[in-house]
């Protein structure tokens, strides 16, 4: 079924598809640097995710990708997909065209713009001022303009379909949110939303629209009235946002009274509010994602996110690793750990930012000095984060090589069976 405007089915969108298409060249020679032969076709499709947890998960996630370009292994990444601080992170990068071949370039720039001197107040009214005169105007804009435009000190203007253009040779980016209201009615099929520059929806349930339609007025399915593109500003505004409402999601959404949908309400909330790390983005199975490697920036229990994912998808009859893991008393957690069961399910590396490695008994003073709801951070703790984040790739090198190559020692055989 194809409605005016709006794409209802499962398969990717055209764009994506030939990217990953291109991409499989690059992963391809990028194996072979590390001595590792594969055809084609025996490529595995790598899934880098980055959880929640405001500025800790975006200098979290920088640190992490930095580390993975310096040893060489940036360019075996398919997709990089993230939710609330992790998207910061994500949309400061794929402002830049090639970010991934000028990533040390890139990561001083950011740096310097969390460390520098604060957006201005003049700028953060003249901001909240243009919001204003849309017909849509909410206490989103005001969250966005005054309080996060502050925490990522700048006011990015750029629209997300214009990174179009930038992310050809880079993994495929997808932001995700969740569906307030399916969340709250217990409708876990129908709760994960992507948005990647390309097209946005429902990654399970499969309800897609161009992009660049992301705040105009939509009705049974056929746009009725233009407005303005939403930023990237606002776009990570929403994408670390779980109190007020997006109107867009309401009488601006695309699915509006559109025949066949059940529910007509749509309030799209911070996604770290429900497992905090975007696995249902790239478990959708026509991304046949065969690695997914989680970084998880998260506060508190660092295996929630992937017990909860498991527990999920066990409900929802969706392939995924048994996870064997429980945390709790004086233990601290490894920096590495392998989910896997030799069905259909992907293999799962799980990294917890902070753990026995790394920290060596102060994971509670590291833990306390980087809380989720802080606003900004020094340029010490900036360059501190990003060591830590950086040592779980340098000090696992060899164990993720060891997986991506019995990842492609199964399809070897699989190919030959």
């Amino acid at each position: 079924m194809h409605a005016k405007n709006v794409r209802i089915g499962y398969s990717l969108n055209e764009a994506e598809k030939q990217h990953v298409s291109r991409r499989r060249q690059t992963v391809l020679q990028c194996l072979k640097q590390h001595g590792i032969s594969c055809s084609e076709d025996e490529v595995p499709n790598i899934a880098v995710l980055g959880s929640g947890g405001g500025l800790r998960a975006m200098v979290g996630l920088l640190g992490s990708l930095s580390q993975l370009e310096e040893e060489g292994l940036l360019d075996c990444i398919m997709y990089l997909s993230g939710v609330s601080g992790s998207t910061w992170c994500m949309s400061s990068l794929y402002k830049e065209p090639n970010w991934s071949s000028e990533l040390k370039t890139l990561k001083n720039n950011i740096i310097q713009r969390l460390s520098g001197t604060k957006v201005s107040k003049k700028k953060m009214a003249q901001k909240l001022m243009k919001y204003m005169e849309k017909d849509n105007f909410s206490l989103t804009d005001v969250w966005t303009a005054l309080i996060i435009s502050n925490m990522v000190n700048e006011i990015d203007e750029d629209s997300l379909s214009v990174q179009r253009s930038n992310y050809t040779n880079n993994p495929y980016p997808i932001y995700t949110v969740i569906d307030k209201q399916c969340k709250h009615d217990g409708l876990d099929q129908d709760v994960w939303f992507e948005i990647t520059p390309d097209e946005s929806g429902y990654s399970l349930s499969g309800a897609f629209v161009d992009s660049s339609c992301l705040g105009s007025q939509f009705e049974k399915g056929k746009k009725i009235k233009d407005q303005p593109e939403m930023d990237m500003l606002y776009l990570q505004g929403k994408l670390f946002h779980v109190l007020r409402k997006w109107i867009w999601g309401r009488t601006y959404n695309y699915l509006n009274n559109m025949t066949g949908r059940k529910l007509i309400i749509r309030d799209y909330i911070d996604a770290g509010v429900l497992h905090n790390s975007p696995y249902f983005s790239v478990l959708r199975k026509e991304r046949d994602i065969d690695l997914i490697i989680s970084l998880d920036f998260s506060a508190g229990d660092p295996f929630q996110t992937v017990n909860q994912t498991a527990k999920t998808c066990k409900a929802l009859q969706i392939p995924f690793p048994e996870v064997a893991v429980t945390y709790g008393g004086n233990t601290e957690p490894k920096d590495f750990y392998v989910f896997k069961d030799g069905s259909k399910a992907p293999t799962v590396i799980h990294i917890p930012l902070f753990n026995g490695v790394n920290c060596k008994g102060e994971m509670k003073k590291w833990e306390e000095k980087y809380s989720t709801f802080q606003t900004s951070y020094s340029h010490c703790k900036i360059t501190d984060l990003l060591q830590k984040a950086g040592s779980n790739i340098k000090n696992n090198k060899d164990n993720l090589l060891k997986e991506i190559e019995n990842i492609i020692k199964e399809k070897k055989t699989s190919n030959s069976a």
